[in-house]
């Protein structure tokens, strides 16, 4: 690389600081410089809706270092040796001279800015739904650190009581948590008829909807935002089915990807939109790179064929370093990704790593699937609670294609060693030999991942014979299924599925076999259903071969059960 190389950056949040300070350290002469058209840069956004929960006090913490040093322009251009320009708007990008036009948003000059690498982090912005009322005051965004000190103020000073978030998916999650710690009653509306409906899957969010509605959550889910009302200030969110009153609304339906000057600069984009980039992150102009939420990607699992928009700060950053080490001379090729995402909700955390049901099904994929419910940690240790995982294989070669978690075992943990057998192509059999570290404090004997893949090897070997919770429920309320709870009396009279159910305890049934008719279909269930596993093998030897258990048991029905005892 000739020495004093121009790399000019147009954006300043996440992909820009990474690959330029990742430059520096590589190419020391090179020339870099980062323009942004905010007056602040490298903010931690995702951290927006923990401030406004109170967990940190100062809004500043997310542009400042751990230590407590602002990361502006001085200390950019001091410590990680690049120049920064903030207030400073790029027009257009001229491919043939090499150069950007820029304004400076302060004086309104103009000037071009040469460069013999360009990169393009814009980022992404917030969709404005195309409703009356989004522009009314108490109505926010959440993409800046403008809005979140903004409601914070505001709540207080107004004392705001009542909150309508539109849209359920992180932001909307996270809001809905922050804002009840704030003493804000909230409602999510939803146009799906599901939490988080690009992520997980009906089944997995149903569940994790019951723990929202318990936290004080009202949901309204399958109606679509019409309209926001008010004359200066929001004081209803009206849907196409009723007026919800408001004291404020946040807007969080989604993100786009800001790809305008890579468009009309005639960069290859996706007609949906997004900035086409190959595995170093070069556009269709090589000498221009792309990254962040401003870009498509490739799926990693290689089973997706088709290009994702997936707006994440840990892709961001691992696009800017893949950037810098191309400019350097270095390529470390860009591997994908494979729609890894949590959130925490009050008492759970809820995520996926790889390919939902829906999309595996939408991509003609055979696959096999199954739902473990139980505790993360041995009964015996304080903490332990109620934990779902549902997994995804393909049934060809049982590769491993997805997982989602919810409740409120260490979801993260499953997440990250899903996500790492799916980018190195793992199947069942890997995630059920992983050499998980052990100890009660952390998990069982035999980690929920593993548990979740013995079964589901089971299911695709014929041994296990399960049904979901809402296969079942859909069984159950078309009649003629015989449902056994093979739970202890004990277990019995604490809680129990609302339908007329047969009792027997597990050490009870091979002498109890016989009373029961084989011209019927059995579902068998206990608390997390191993022990209706147990109950169909019994059953199967005992020459009844229309038995299923209940995947997931009582703890993993995501409906209403009947609370006996308190």
């Amino acid at each position: 690389m000739a020495d004093q190389q121009r790399v000019l950056i147009i954006g300043g949040v996440a992909t820009g600081p990474k690959t330029a300070a990742r430059l520096k350290r590589l190419t020391p002469e090179a020339d870099v410089t980062l323009i942004d058209r905010d007056s602040i840069v490298s903010y931690g956004a995702c951290g927006l809706p923990y401030y406004v929960e109170g967990l940190f006090e100062d809004v500043n913490e997310l542009i400042n270092t751990p230590v407590g040093v602002p990361r502006n322009a001085m200390f950019f251009n001091k410590v990680k040796g690049f120049k920064v320009l903030t207030r400073t708007e790029a027009l257009k990008i001229d491919r043939q001279a090499g150069t950007v036009r820029v304004r400076n948003l302060d004086s309104g000059e103009e000037s071009d800015m040469p460069y013999d690498k360009l990169v393009i982090a814009t980022g992404g912005y917030p969709f404005r739904p195309p409703i009356p009322g989004v522009d009314l005051k108490n109505v926010w965004f959440m993409t800046h650190p403008s809005h979140a000190e903004s409601l914070v103020r505001e709540i207080g000073a107004q004392g705001l009581k009542k909150a309508v978030l539109v849209g359920a998916g992180f932001i909307g999650i996270e809001m809905a948590e922050a804002l009840i710690h704030r003493g804000v009653e909230v409602t999510i509306v939803e146009m799906m008829d599901q939490i988080m409906p690009g992520i997980l899957d009906k089944d997995v969010a149903t569940f994790a909807a019951k723990h929202l509605r318990q936290k004080g959550v009202r949901l309204v889910l399958g109606e679509r935002v019409t309209g926001i009302g008010g004359t200066d200030r929001v004081t209803s969110v009206d849907t196409d089915k009723q007026s919800i009153e408001t004291d404020l609304a946040v807007i969080a339906v989604g993100t786009r990807p800001n790809d305008a000057l890579a468009r009309e600069a005639g960069l290859s984009c996706m007609e949906q939109g997004g900035i086409v980039i190959n595995e170093y992150c070069q556009t269709s102009d090589p000498d221009i790179y792309a990254g962040g939420d401003c870009v498509v990607n490739t799926y990693a699992g290689g089973a997706a064929g088709s290009q994702l928009f997936v707006a994440l700060g840990s892709t961001a950053n691992k696009h800017g370093r893949v950037i810098a080490n191309h400019i350097a001379g270095s390529p470390t090729p860009f591997a994908g990704i494979s729609c890894t995402g949590i959130v925490r909700a009050f008492d759970f955390s809820l995520g996926r790593t790889g390919l939902s049901e829906k999309q595996a099904k939408a991509l003609n994929l055979d696959v096999e699937t199954v739902t473990w419910a139980g505790p993360d940690m041995p009964h015996y240790i304080p903490g332990a609670g109620p934990f779902v995982i549902k997994m995804i294989a393909s049934k060809r070669d049982r590769k491993l294609l997805g997982v989602q978690v919810a409740g409120m075992g260490n979801g993260a943990k499953r997440l990250d060693v899903a996500a790492s057998m799916i980018l190195m192509g793992g199947t069942l059999d890997d995630v059920a030999n992983i050499d998980f570290g052990y100890a009660p404090p952390f998990s069982p004997p035999i980690d929920p991942l593993a548990t979740c893949a013995h079964i589901l090897t089971n299911k695709l070997d014929g041994l296990a014979k399960s049904i979901s919770a809402f296969e079942a429920r859909d069984r159950i309320e078309q009649g003629d299924v015989l449902l056994i709870d093979v739970r202890t009396p004990g277990e019995f009279e604490e809680m129990r599925l609302p339908y007329d159910v047969t009792h027997i305890p597990l050490g009870a049934l091979r002498d109890k076999a016989a009373s029961l008719p084989k011209d019927r279909d059995i579902l068998a269930f206990c608390k997390v259903s191993m022990r209706g596993y147990e109950a169909q093998r019994i059953l199967n030897a005992a020459g009844f071969d229309r038995v299923r258990f209940i995947e997931g048991g009582i703890v993993g029905w995501p409906f209403e059960v009947k609370m006996l005892k308190q």
